[in-house]
């Protein structure tokens, strides 16, 4: 019994010395590990965009932190400057990803082919009539209307109704009302040039612009300069008549001015009901053919080396969590039709059932021609 006895106490002895050297490698080896992925550099993925574009800093960091990624915004000035930037540098690109190339650019950008068709799992939460590049090099994003805005306070003041329809803007009454942006300088002014041709065709359009000029509308270089700088309802300016997005009302509301609520989050004011106890101080024209449907879309660059990265980036753009960012972000709609809208959104934002249309086919065929005519008559 006693050899018996000391025959166990050397096997208990030896089992616990393995032990203690198995537990002490799997230590080294966790710590070696651990290291290894600390060491693991961060990879940097570049999306160059327009100047408009916003997301919120926690939704950036969602994407960062799943795939060990820094995501770099190269804004790139109006969605036309920033798309010939990007074919000016196709044999150098400047950035893996393009966001914002919209339809009126759509089939310039696809026939310069510098986008990498990618056929993302998550186009199949986008609305069919959202996609119009069947090869997936370009893929939509979001959406908003292009329509006239008015000062709702501004025409009760004064006794006169609103307009309603283009046809509109040429009555004597409308005279000196009206601001809008250049096309040759503006996406927003490109998209209301777009609406007048699809509304009255070509030839009867420029006959329309003639009228306009003959009553008095005012001209700017850009979106910023038209509602922040002319328009009535935003700014000291005297123009109650605007060219902007069916979405403007909604963000009226949101950046309501006032004092006590100026530095609530966004997830403060939805909670609080900001926009449900507010009005909008102005509407948007969006029937009767008025309104211009914009897409925007996003595309993996040509000769990027973050192939795999990139289209990880495009899926996270299509996502509910980077889509209903969106609206309170860049105050359009998102195209992910399972993304929620904000309250202000549901209240104050329009779509238009019946959107102005023209083939992107014939815009890019006729764009120019029809800038530069615009130009001549009315500058």
């Amino acid at each position: 019994m006693k050899k018996f006895g000391k025959q166990s106490n050397r096997v208990v002895t030896l089992s616990l010395f393995i032990l203690t050297i198995l537990s002490v490698s799997n230590i080294l080896i966790s710590n070696a590990i651990s290291k290894d992925v600390k060491k693991t550099p961060t990879q940097e993925i570049t999306v160059m965009t327009h100047d408009s574009f916003s997301v919120s800093e926690k939704v950036v960091a969602i994407f960062e932190k799943e795939n060990n990624a820094k995501i770099v915004f190269l804004k790139s000035g109006d969605a036309g400057e920033a798309l010939n930037k990007a074919i000016l540098s196709k044999n150098n690109p400047l950035a893996d990803i393009f966001y914002g190339v919209d339809n009126t650019f759509l089939s310039r950008a696809i026939k310069e082919d510098i986008f990498i068709p990618y056929n993302s799992q998550m186009l199949k939460f986008v609305d069919d009539s959202l996609k119009l590049d069947s090869s997936n090099k370009l893929l939509p994003v979001d959406f908003g209307d292009v329509c006239l805005n008015y000062d709702k306070k501004w025409f009760k003041d004064k006794k006169l109704s609103p307009p309603t329809m283009l046809e509109d803007l040429i009555k004597p009454e409308y005279k000196g009302l009206l601001v809008v942006e250049n096309p040759a300088t503006s996406s927003p002014g490109l998209a209301f040039l777009l609406t007048t041709i699809s509304k009255f065709g070509e030839s009867s359009a420029f006959e329309f612009w003639k009228k306009l000029k003959n009553n008095g509308v005012t001209i700017t270089s850009g979106w910023k300069e038209a509602y922040w700088g002319k328009f009535s309802a935003a700014s000291e300016g005297d123009k109650p008549i605007v060219v902007s997005y069916a979405s403007s009302p909604a963000a009226e509301v949101y950046f309501a001015k006032d004092e006590s609520d100026k530095d609530k989050s966004i997830k403060d004011k939805e909670q609080n009901g900001l926009d449900k106890n507010s009005n909008a101080p102005t509407a948007a024209v969006v029937e009767n053919g008025s309104a211009f449907r914009q897409i925007e879309f996003a595309g993996i660059l040509k000769g990027t080396s973050n192939l795999v990265l990139a289209q990880k980036l495009i899926d996270f753009f299509l996502s509910q969590q980077f889509q209903e960012d969106i609206p309170l972000q860049m105050f359009v709609f998102p195209s992910n039709s399972n993304a929620a809208l904000p309250d202000v959104f549901k209240q104050h934002a329009v779509i238009t059932k019946e959107p102005a249309t023209l083939s992107y086919e014939t815009i890019s065929e006729k764009r120019e021609v029809w800038i530069e005519k615009w130009t001549e008559l009315m500058l």
